[in-house]
């Protein structure tokens, strides 16, 4: 039998053993490698007790709130001006900064977490599992959100001129029809399961992953979920809109847009490109 060739590419450098231990922590993990990070994060969330997972997810609701305090601050500091829109997006990162590094659980991220588990094994039970973590986060995320609604327009937290910052920038957030929504949530979607992917290959860079990729769903105008059940459950709590429309116009449809993105097209992709290899 011929031996295969040994070519210039396949030879290691002359290196002293100091220096290939240093390239070894130079390394990127590969795709497959982070596969397997966020597989087993998986796992980790799929066994989570009921409760904790309802608790976490709650704190994620209440939490993701300062998104929207944050933007309506800087729109009252803020002059009225072309460029305002783009500073003021900013505040959006900062509730998904607290709650992804705080590891709250965010419905966006069991997407492609719990997700990756199922592609890899698929059984009617590993689907089970991810369908009761997706409904109790998701519930969760949803009662946090609805709970600070209830209580930010008669709980004298904020002031007058603040809470009707946070009703424009609710207003902006949540505009356009079902379908529109349903839309501009699958890019959400996609773009919160690529912070889950990049996260364990960040290295210390985590905090501008988050800012930088949640800061494109606010400057792009996507749909998130979570963030935008906070603006829509706003605008019934202070009259601006229906709870019927704020559930069926926005928060359902962006919760399908944001499953496709995240689940149907990342999800999947993501598994695709190392499903041969594993």
């Amino acid at each position: 039998m011929a031996e295969a060739k040994d070519t210039a590419e396949d030879r290691p450098a002359d290196l002293e053993p100091r220096e290939r231990v240093a390239v070894e922590k130079r390394k990127s993990p590969s795709a497959r490698v982070v596969h397997e990070v966020i597989r087993q994060e998986g796992v980790d969330e799929l066994e989570r007790p009921t409760s904790s997972l309802l608790w976490s997810g709650a704190a994620a609701g209440v939490v993701i709130w300062l998104s929207v305090i944050t933007q309506a601050a800087l729109m009252l500091k803020l002059p009225e001006s072309p460029w305002s829109p783009a500073i003021i997006s900013f505040g959006y990162s900062v509730g998904f900064v607290v709650v992804i590094l705080g590891r709250m659980q965010l419905f966006t991220e069991s997407t492609i977490v719990a997700v990756l588990p199922l592609a890899t094994a698929p059984s009617w039970a590993s689907l089970g599992r991810t369908l009761r973590l997706w409904a109790l986060v998701f519930g969760a995320n949803v009662a946090g959100t609805f709970a600070v609604a209830l209580l930010i327009p008669h709980g004298e937290i904020v002031t007058p001129q603040m809470l009707a910052a946070m009703i424009e920038v609710a207003r902006h957030g949540t505009e356009g029809s079902a379908r529109e929504v349903f839309a501009r949530g699958i890019p959400a979607g996609f773009v919160l399961a690529t912070i889950a992917w990049l996260l364990p290959n960040a290295r210390g860079q985590q905090l501008w992953v988050v800012t930088l990729l949640t800061y494109v769903i606010a400057i792009a105008g996507f749909s998130h979920v979570v963030a935008g059940s906070a603006e829509a459950w706003l605008l019934a709590t202070t009259g601006n809109t229906s709870f019927v429309a704020a559930v069926f116009g926005f928060i359902l449809p962006a919760l399908a847009g944001n499953i496709i993105g995240g689940s149907g097209l990342f999800a999947a992709l993501a598994h695709a490109q190392v499903r041969s290899e594993l």
